[in-house]
């Protein structure tokens, strides 16, 4: 029995990066042997085994066999019999196919060295192609290092677009590599990537149509609307926001897709539309109600916000409270960080501070301190009609909570 350390741990190390997980490969043993000695099978769909004090995962060295559509569409074989090559030819990209022995010693088929060093992403062989998870974990890389995509393998992508085999994507699958490729160091690169490939139409149309969609060139100097938001979320990405505000950022433009030509560089209205757009977005991939919520919310709301500086007191009030301000205050910071996401993603704006957030959090501050118990209570002593408490109260507080406001500008 031979055991090998493969995959991204060599990878990270052989780029100086921080090795989060050991994966090893066991070349020249079976189930049986493995649970022999100690290991603790886990594997669903091929032989992994837990080591009995480190708990890292070991599996059995296997090959596949593509029998169906999709990425779960494999037969494995995995016997004492199949070598490290074998095993190591199965996987996506040259990068991933480098093992170390007990004696560390690298061993290096596929040239993956090579297209490190180069920044260069590739494929292993024409079975590339059969899983269409690869289309997004290639585009991910882009976003993570920085790499180039190999000719070849752009086309073989390409390929998996045309022939559907990326329709296969599954809905957990695809927001599971979104949310992974949209908390990269710079996530614009895996969106460009899967558009340079044909495929961020099928996944995400509603992101695909907003590149060419023109802005006003005296608020956008960028002009393109798809490109603003690539720089939006890369911002995002800079100041190590949360996945709700990333996805948030992502989405709250998608009403501009839907602006008749006609209508362009104006996009009236677009905040209604994107909160349609959203929601079914959401719905169609199953996003997690976390990052639904707030991707709402600044979708509806993010072109007040940047008009804080204009809006009256009562208006300002309305909004903290059709925001869940004061139940979710974590969540009204980062609506607020979502929307300094869009006005800094232009050219020349990052550093522009966003005084709009300064304003909105001051009335907030002052807003949040009514205190909404004692004015119900005071209500409830009063004799009022009890159809019409509620109504008289909810006016109360609103009340109360605009006076504050005007009183701390």
């Amino acid at each position: 029995m031979e055991v090998f350390l493969v995959g991204g741990s060599i990878r990270d190390e052989l780029l100086g990066l921080p090795v989060k997980d050991h994966d090893y490969v066991v070349v020249g043993s079976n189930p049986e042997k493995m649970v022999q000695n100690g290991f603790r099978p886990v594997g669903k769909d091929f032989p992994v085994f837990l080591h009995p004090v480190t708990h890292e995962q070991y599996a059995l060295a296997r090959t596949e066999r593509k029998v169906s559509r999709g990425y779960k569409g494999f037969e494995v074989y995995a016997s004492p019999d199949v070598t490290l090559q074998e095993d190591l030819a199965r996987r996506d990209l040259t990068i991933n196919a480098i093992a170390k022995d007990q004696t560390g010693k690298i061993i290096d088929p596929f040239n993956g060295i090579a297209d490190l060093e180069a920044g260069i992403l590739r494929h292993i062989s024409p079975a590339f192609v059969e899983d269409p998870v690869r289309i997004l974990l290639v585009a991910r890389f882009a976003a993570r290092f920085g790499f180039h995509i190999a000719p070849e393998t752009m086309e073989l992508m390409k390929e998996m677009v045309h022939t559907g085999e990326v329709d296969a994507l599954v809905p957990e699958r695809l927001w599971q590599e979104i949310a992974r490729g949209l908390m990269e160091k710079r996530p614009s690169q895996m969106f460009y990537a899967l558009r340079a490939c044909n495929a961020l139409s099928r996944v995400l149309p509603e992101v695909d149509v907003l590149f060419g969609v023109p802005q006003p060139a005296q608020h956008h100097p960028e002009i393109d609307t798809g490109v603003h938001i690539m720089i939006a979320i890369d911002y995002a990405a800079q100041n190590n926001y949360s996945l709700a505000v990333r996805f948030a950022t992502l989405t709250h433009d998608l009403g501009k897709g839907t602006t008749p030509p006609s209508e362009w560089p104006r996009h009236v209205g677009h905040e209604t539309r994107s909160v349609t757009l959203v929601k079914d977005l959401c719905e169609r991939i199953r996003i997690p109600k976390e990052e639904r919520d707030l991707a709402l919310i600044v979708a509806r709301y993010h072109g007040d916000v940047h008009r804080a500086e204009e809006l009256r007191s009562a208006t300002i009030a309305d909004i903290l409270q059709a925001t869940d301000a004061y139940r979710k205050p974590d969540r009204f910071a980062a609506f607020l960080q979502a929307c300094a996401c869009d006005s800094h993603g232009r050219p020349g704006y990052a550093e522009k501070p966003y005084l709009q957030s300064v304003r909105l959090n001051k009335a907030f501050d002052a807003a949040r301190i009514v205190d909404a118990g004692v004015i119900a209570a005071n209500l409830k002593q009063k004799d009022i009609d009890l159809l019409d408490l509620p109504s008289m109260i909810n006016r109360s507080i609103r009340e109360a909570r605009i006076a504050a406001i005007v009183n701390s500008q």
